[in-house]
């Protein structure tokens, strides 16, 4: 009888060639899923060398715990990571890709971006809601604080433009100090 022949897991070649280029693409819904591979993506580039890591972000947002998980790990590897938000980078989006200098950041020209306010599906009984009610107060304060340190604008002007969906266009991202620098080809980005 023939030897057993060994199950290779399938490679994905897109995924070889990002990681060899030390890419990560971040798209969809942010979710514990997603911060599980990025952040494992992350580590890995970290380990592997200390050349700069490319991340491109177009996210609708989503989880808050699942990008706090993404912003923390880019902060914590050592190789730089320049992000390049496109499409849209919206809600929690927007907090992992403020989690680099100012000069990291980059974005294509027709990128819009969204600030607001964290929300929550309550339920259960009264004592519940009011804890979930609180926890989100404390979640809120947190980002404000976050984002006024990584953009340069007052808590107190956050905490206004965050009280309603806040929509910038690259330009105006730039203005605002989300972004870095609107680019429009990969000969903008440093080498």
């Amino acid at each position: 009888m023939p030897a057993a022949a060994h199950a290779h897991p399938a490679v994905d070649p897109i995924a070889e060639r990002l990681f060899k280029s030390r890419t990560i693409v971040i798209s969809g819904e942010i979710d514990q899923d997603v911060a599980a591979s990025v952040a494992s993506q992350l580590i890995a580039l970290g380990h592997d060398g200390d050349a700069p890591i490319t991340v491109f972000v177009n996210s609708q947002g989503g989880h808050v715990e699942a990008g706090d998980t993404i912003h923390d790990i880019v902060r914590f590897i050592a190789p730089p990571v320049y992000m390049v938000g496109t499409g849209w980078v919206a809600s929690i989006a927007t907090l992992i890709y403020v989690a680099v200098p100012t000069e990291h950041r980059f974005t294509l020209p027709n990128t819009r971006f969204l600030l607001h306010e964290p929300s929550g599906g309550m339920g259960g009984t009264a004592a519940d809601i009011a804890i979930e009610a609180k926890q989100i107060i404390q979640m809120r304060e947190r980002l404000n604080k976050m984002f006024a340190a990584a953009t340069g604008q007052p808590v107190e002007r956050i905490e206004e433009d965050t009280r309603r969906n806040f929509w910038l266009d690259a330009e105006a991202a730039v203005r605002y100090g989300i972004a870095g620098k609107v680019i429009t080809s990969v000969a903008d980005m440093p080498e």
